[in-house]
């Protein structure tokens, strides 16, 4: 679906066309065209009426890019994702949103998912000042409501982590190791997409643009900032999996060397039985053959019954058990 905004002398309306007059850096107009799960079709007014350069137009309706930003010749070319946290899943899924941003333009392609955009597309006609302040302040408000986005997600993995703790020290279950393998990997693709992310702010934040503000600059900085936190953030939670890995893995060798441990201690205390019971198994009466000649039967039973005690007692002295 194409969503096409511009505004002319302070009012904002949605058109169903770009008309070209209104590109031009003194026109006086502010555009900007949304790109929700474009077709083949509606993508063509990226190189059919905004010109756009064939490789920045290709990588904007390919799969998922790593984020980026680009100078073409008048207009900037932003890869950034969005984030959707499925706790049932317990995995990250992002969502490319890719930005082009000329003097009077913004264009903004994603795959209908991005939430920040579907509010501003809601807010445009409703509040003059979305538009009136420009595209890179377009920007910024849509780049802002996506970083806002992470934040909850976030919080609700670090919740999941305290649950994973409690369950590795107090409840271990046989599946917990690869519950935990399976969240540090999605840790791993929260860094690899807020690391790359937090730069491509950082530029804008520090004006390397021309068309950055100073203003619009200070915005992008705040951002930035939240940006930095959540990339701490990951990096800690990186740190905390690998922690409770090793304290998983180190609770199962210690559970394994104390079934160890109680199976030798029955294997060794049978070992002498074994040699008593094959050394007169042959030659003694048993009484519930012969009716007679208990005492030499039972003799036996209570020496192999000495004999356990006093193994278990050397094993206990000994600390084995």
């Amino acid at each position: 679906m194409t969503s096409i905004f511009v505004q002319t002398g302070g009012r904002t309306e949605l058109v169903d066309r770009v008309d070209p007059a209104w590109l031009a850096p003194d026109a006086g107009c502010v555009v900007w065209v949304d790109l929700a799960a474009p077709d083949q079709t509606e993508t063509r007014i990226l190189s059919d009426v905004f010109r756009f350069h064939e490789l920045a137009v290709e990588d904007a309706v390919g799969s998922l890019h790593h984020p980026k930003i680009e100078a073409y010749d008048g207009y900037l070319y932003i890869i950034l994702h969005g984030i959707a946290f499925q706790a049932a899943e317990h995995c990250f899924t992002t969502h490319d949103v890719d930005f082009f941003v000329g003097p009077s333009y913004l264009v903004s392609v994603h795959d209908g998912t991005s939430r920040s955009a579907a509010r501003l597309r809601e807010q445009c006609l409703q509040n003059p000042l979305v538009l009136a302040e420009g595209p890179v302040a377009l920007l910024h408000r849509i780049v802002d409501g996506m970083v806002d986005n992470y934040r909850p997600e976030v919080d609700e993995l670090e919740d999941r982590l305290d649950e994973l703790e409690a369950e590795v020290f107090e409840r271990p279950y046989p599946g917990l190791l690869k519950t935990i393998v399976a969240l540090k990997r999605d840790v791993g693709s929260l860094r690899r997409v807020t690391v790359p992310q937090r730069d491509v702010v950082g530029r804008l934040a520090r004006r390397e643009f021309e068309m950055v503000t100073e203003a619009v600059g200070y915005r992008f900085r705040d951002v930035y900032d939240h940006l930095v936190r959540i990339t701490e953030d990951a990096a800690v939670f990186h740190d905390h999996l690998t922690a409770l890995l090793d304290a998983h893995l180190v609770n199962q060798s210690n559970q394994l060397s104390q079934t160890m441990k109680v199976l030798t201690v029955i294997a060794t205390i049978f070992m002498p039985l074994t040699l008593v019971t094959g050394l007169f198994g042959m030659n003694v009466e048993l009484p519930h053959l012969l009716g007679q000649g208990t005492i030499p039967f039972w003799s036996i039973v209570g020496g192999m019954l000495g004999i356990s005690g006093l193994m278990l007692w050397a094993f206990r002295k000994r600390g084995w058990l």
